[in-house]
């Protein structure tokens, strides 16, 4: 019988959690609806800072979602805003900077550590950050926006935003 409890127990902290992190799912049939997205995420940022962490396969969307991001920033459209795989940061002036980070290609933590990665998410800004799980000991103290990629068809995602890491 204690076991019984003993699972009882962690499942309703588990559903407490989850109520508690404030999760929202969108699905998304086209490559300007996770734009879309984006937008609305970044939309009412005001000020401070923000630390978006993007998870999901290659060509799950996180660019286009970046995009949107800047879109709601108000990034002026001159800005090609593309996937830093090459260079780890691209920076973006609009209403409030964006800070655009792709860790594919990151060889370990020191690397981001090296460019100035803590000065990043402590600025007032919103940080986006592509292939998150590469850098998750410097993430675990910050407060970070998760959003989940999934593919679902050809064009179709299914994108998850959890407010709480």
């Amino acid at each position: 019988m204690i076991n019984g409890k003993k699972t009882f127990i962690v499942l309703s902290l588990l559903i407490i959690l989850r109520k508690l992190s404030k999760e929202e799912r969108y699905i998304s049939s086209s490559p300007d609806e996770t734009i879309n997205v984006g937008e609305n995420l970044s939309r009412e940022l005001r000020s401070g800072s923000r630390v978006f962490a993007l998870y999901g396969t290659l060509g799950a969307g996180k660019t286009l979602l970046t995009k949107g991001i800047a879109r709601g920033l108000q990034i002026p459209d001159w800005y090609y805003v593309n996937s830093p795989t090459f260079t780890l940061i691209n920076e973006y002036e609009g209403r409030l900077p964006l800070y655009h980070f792709d860790l594919y290609r990151l060889g370990d933590q020191d690397d981001l550590l090296e460019i100035g990665f803590e000065d990043y998410v402590q600025k007032t800004g919103v940080v986006v950050i592509e292939w998150p799980e590469k850098a998750m000991d410097l993430l675990c103290s910050l407060d970070v926006v998760r959003i989940d990629l999934h593919i679902t068809g050809e064009k179709s995602r299914e994108i998850v935003v959890n407010m709480g890491f």
